[in-house]
């Protein structure tokens, strides 16, 4: 049986897998690869762009149609498919969701994977050496933002709240990896609520299938 959606983009991504965890949580069988009809693509080749006109990942592919934007095709999959709902029902509870898929999108992704993660996933100091002083000047905005992150989480399971989310899938990821940096232990103490946070994540199904992926 073929899957029910691909995802264009290699599993490694962050977004690409928020996309599988959000494929995990509603029960639907996806592949995540960067290539069509078993041609891999160049990132941001003409080809590439052909299914996400800015040359980014992931895109969805669904039929006939295709789908671009990590918290769009995270919708569309939750509005699409039958399972688990991945949002509130009530209007505000959804903007919740949707601002916040969004903002960590945008602002977390910028701080915690573009301007620390990627240091460490591909060096470029000297003969492909980690770059401390990069990541020292980076780590201030780093702990910054996870100051605001334990102040939205709260005493709830959930980042917007008691129902897990998209907007948890979406996070999820950077955390995750954040989680196995060198200097985690004072990023994410094992106390903090983040911490405690990225353990359930973790934890759940979804996070046992597509977290431990290499």
């Amino acid at each position: 049986m073929s899957a029910q959606v691909q995802i264009l983009g290699p599993a490694f991504s962050t977004f690409v897998r928020s996309v599988m965890l959000c494929c995990e949580e509603k029960g639907i069988s996806y592949e995540a690869k960067f290539e069509i009809n078993g041609e891999p693509l160049a990132l941001n080749g003409e080809a590439h762009q052909q299914y996400h006109p800015f040359g980014k990942i992931p895109a969805l592919l669904h039929n006939d149609r295709t789908i671009f934007e990590t918290a769009t095709i995270c919708r569309y999959i939750d509005a699409t498919f039958d399972g688990p709902a991945l949002q509130p029902e009530d209007s505000y509870g959804r903007a919740q969701i949707d601002q916040w898929s969004r903002a960590i999108s945008q602002y977390v992704d910028q701080t915690i994977v573009r301007q620390y993660l990627l240091e460490f996933a591909f060096p470029k100091g000297p003969d492909g050496q980690i770059r401390l002083d990069k990541v020292a000047e980076a780590e201030p905005e780093v702990i910054k933002m996870l100051t605001l992150l334990e102040k939205l989480i709260g005493d709830h399971p959930f980042i917007c709240g008691d129902q897990y989310s998209y907007a948890d899938a979406i996070l999820t990821p950077m955390l995750d990896y954040l989680s196995g940096t060198p200097n985690a232990a004072t990023l994410l103490p094992e106390d903090s609520l983040l911490s405690r946070y990225i353990h359930r994540m973790q934890a759940r199904p979804s996070g046992q299938k597509v977290l431990n992926k290499q």
